[in-house]
């Protein structure tokens, strides 16, 4: 069990940051991971879609023997976690969870700030789980979809992101902010204009590091870490193979093989 695979799944290609983020952790660890890019995004989708999607996608993962699944999208943790920790024989992890327990480290009096999806903004999930530990926090929760398209199209750093990054985080105002969450797997790579528009003072709480380091600790407290040879990378899509060629390394920081196609509806 200890040499199985990690099994990742994001809507798209943005999980690909909590990938990088586990490589970083986890060095010795295999994944496998899918990117659901025939059916992205799953933020415009009813929750019982994004249930049957993540059952589809979990399913897949474990016939590849994955030994634990992380769901590296907001709006499947948000909608689907519970239902796969139900059904599934390993353990499961999101990334909301995770991200609120960062944000809270980097809480100091201020408000707290979430940048997601309106998926993820409409499940509530973030505000639930922060209200669940600390009922008197103030959460302002502004859904950003142009996020996903602007990192996409690989326009992380102009001007026209900037002009998009500061209409949205008008909501924002005024301040002050402790930390924002960065509550999709897109929206790290915008850290450069955010910091910017938001300033030093606001810590950008990456939701990926978090879950990489959760995932690290359940391991250790179940006797999972890997023992054996070097570890082995595999990647899967359910479309579009040739988008991560180059948003690939966008997220992963380096050139991988082409992942091969899924035909998930058949999971």
């Amino acid at each position: 069990m200890n040499d199985r695979p990690l099994g990742v799944f994001d809507s798209g290609l943005g999980g690909l940051s909590v990938v990088r983020a586990l490589w970083h952790h986890l060095p010795s660890e295999s994944i496998v991971y899918f990117g659901d890019t025939g059916r992205f995004p799953y933020g415009t989708r009813s929750p019982e879609v994004i249930r049957r999607f993540s059952r589809q996608n979990a399913a897949f993962l474990l016939e590849r023997r994955c030994k634990a699944v992380v769901v590296a999208c907001n709006t499947a943790s948000a909608h689907a976690l519970e239902d796969l920790a139900g059904h599934l024989a390993v353990p499961v992890l999101g990334v909301v969870e995770p991200g609120v327990e960062a944000a809270l480290a980097a809480h100091h009096g201020g408000r707290l700030g979430l940048l997601a999806t309106s998926g993820t903004v409409g499940s509530g999930a973030y505000a639930k789980a922060l209200r669940r530990r600390r009922p008197d926090l103030d959460l302002v929760s502004i859904a950003a979809p142009l996020f996903v398209a602007l990192v996409e199209e690989g326009w992380t750093n102009t001007p026209a992101t900037e002009l998009i990054v500061r209409e949205y985080t008008k909501g924002f105002a005024p301040g002050p902010f402790d930390a924002v969450i960065l509550g999709c797997t897109h929206f790290p790579l915008l850290r450069p204009v955010l910091s910017k528009v938001l300033g030093p003072a606001v810590a950008l709480v990456d939701a990926a590091e978090a879950t990489a380091a959760a995932t690290a600790t359940l391991l250790r407290a179940r006797g999972l870490e890997r023992t054996g040879a070097a570890p082995r990378h595999e990647f899967f899509v359910s479309d579009a193979p040739e988008k991560f060629e180059t948003l690939g390394p966008l997220f992963l920081g380096t050139h991988v093989r082409l992942p091969s196609v899924v035909h998930i509806e058949n999971y």
